[in-house]
């Protein structure tokens, strides 16, 4: 389980960065010039990067409770 959960984790970080690059890209700029939104790619980053990123760090946290 705690395998698991650092998989997760660095799952999760690694698409918060793809995100926050992509939240950043030239394509992005332009589409939030005209619309105020970033791109949907970049959205999809984010938030699924965000969600990994917490179930990685609660399966850690509580896969450590159960074995204590």
């Amino acid at each position: 389980m705690r395998g698991l959960g650092i998989a997760l984790l660095v799952i999760g970080v690694i698409l918060l960065v793809f995100g926050l690059n992509a939240r950043d890209s030239m394509a992005s700029s332009v589409k939030e010039a005209f619309t105020g939104n970033p791109t949907d790619r970049a959205i999809w980053l984010l938030v699924g990067g965000a969600a990994l990123t917490v179930v990685g760090g609660a399966t850690l946290f509580v896969g450590n409770r159960k074995r204590a």
